[in-house]
């Protein structure tokens, strides 16, 4: 068998693989991994491959909860056999309750309407400048309302002292969710802040997102909800 195999099969795998020189360079990402440097620098990815690395010559596998941009893993393989090249693997966690995740019920809306509803609703009690940024051509969706709208509000809530906040909505390119073999998009919205001193309580955001029908992941200075669009009127594939 030649190492033609083990490309191509690298290529398809759906978990992040890179190696690098031994001063961080990259040499090799796979395409999985390709879409996780558009998010992610190449140096932060060196460095959990330096963090994770075994003492010796060999491999090294650690179990372990780690969120990277809209990326979750649950662990990681660290490799090396000379002080030329190290490899980096991420296993990312699968999704919980796959079929409550994306339910395809809740009312066909404009998902900027309801998000000019929560800033209105949190402008009253909050110091912070609201900024948006919307992709106008994202049609309507159906989404749950009124348990997205407790999400939104919840969220920008715990934004109150921070001096701005932004929200950016658009349709996720080159992203989508594979159901009973049809794709269907996903659209982003992103809120970020200013002030390191939030907390929110991420993963009791995330199973109160997921039990909606929607996936969020939390990271510093940035809350991310991804809304599938099924049922979506006018869907692009």
């Amino acid at each position: 068998m030649d190492n033609n195999f083990f490309e191509k099969w690298a290529e398809q795998d759906l978990s992040p693989f890179l190696t690098f020189s031994c001063g961080g360079k990259l040499i090799y990402s796979n395409n999985e991994a390709q879409f996780l440097l558009t998010k992610v620098t190449t140096k932060e990815l060196y460095e959990i491959a330096m963090q994770y690395a075994p003492i010796s010559y060999g491999f090294n596998t650690s179990y372990i909860d780690l969120n990277l941009a809209s990326y979750k893993f649950y662990a990681v393989t660290v490799g090396y056999e000379d002080e030329e090249t190290i490899g980096l693997k991420l296993y990312k966690s699968t999704m919980a309750k796959k079929s409550k995740l994306f339910k395809n019920n809740g009312e066909v809306v404009n998902i900027f309407t309801l998000i000019d509803l929560c800033i209105s609703s949190n402008k009253i009690k909050s110091q912070a400048n609201f900024i948006k940024s919307y992709d106008p051509s994202i049609p309507e969706f159906k989404i749950m309302v009124d348990d997205f709208l407790k999400l939104v509000n919840y969220i920008y809530s715990n934004f109150s002292n921070t001096d701005t906040v932004n929200t950016t909505i658009r349709l996720k390119i080159g992203e989508y969710i594979k159901l009973d073999g049809k794709k269907y998009s996903l659209i982003q919205v992103l809120i970020s802040y200013d002030n390191d001193n939030v907390f929110l309580k991420n993963d009791t955001l995330e199973d109160y997102a997921n039990s909606m029908g929607i996936m969020l992941s939390a990271y510093k200075r940035n809350i991310e909800i991804n809304c599938n669009c099924l049922g979506v009127r006018g869907q692009r594939h």
